[in-house]
């Protein structure tokens, strides 16, 4: 059984730190990529950041500079390190696992996380 459970979201200052972790059980996670996701009130799910299984990463516009995700293949884990928090981060992050699998495309995802910036 696949699953993916996010922690270390919470309530944070504008201009403060969290780090989402997100283990990984019942793949076998150094093939996947690997990706973090949001989604808040009344918008749809965006793209925050993802890094391949070769290590290749990429961001959304909006979190350049500020976020930074990782991986470690040893702790099947998925890290996103957030910095500078501002209000327009308030969402669920949702975690994503995404291979290729004898031919067949796996794609998983996590409960979410929720990360609210507010003074």
């Amino acid at each position: 059984q696949v699953q993916l459970v996010e922690s270390g979201g919470g309530l944070v200052q504008p201009g403060g730190s969290l780090r989402l972790s997100c283990a990984a059980s019942g793949i076998r996670f150094s093939i996947y990529d690997m990706g973090w996701y949001r989604q808040a009130p009344g918008k749809q799910r965006e793209l925050v950041a993802t890094i391949t299984s070769s290590q290749s990463t990429n961001y959304a516009d909006s979190v350049k500079g500020r976020f930074t995700i990782s991986r470690d293949n040893a702790k099947n884990t998925v890290y996103l390190q957030m910095n500078m928090l501002k209000p327009d981060d308030t969402a669920v992050y949702y975690c994503n696992a995404a291979a290729t699998v004898w031919g067949k495309g796996q794609d998983y995802w996590g409960q979410g996380t929720q990360v609210t910036v507010s003074s």
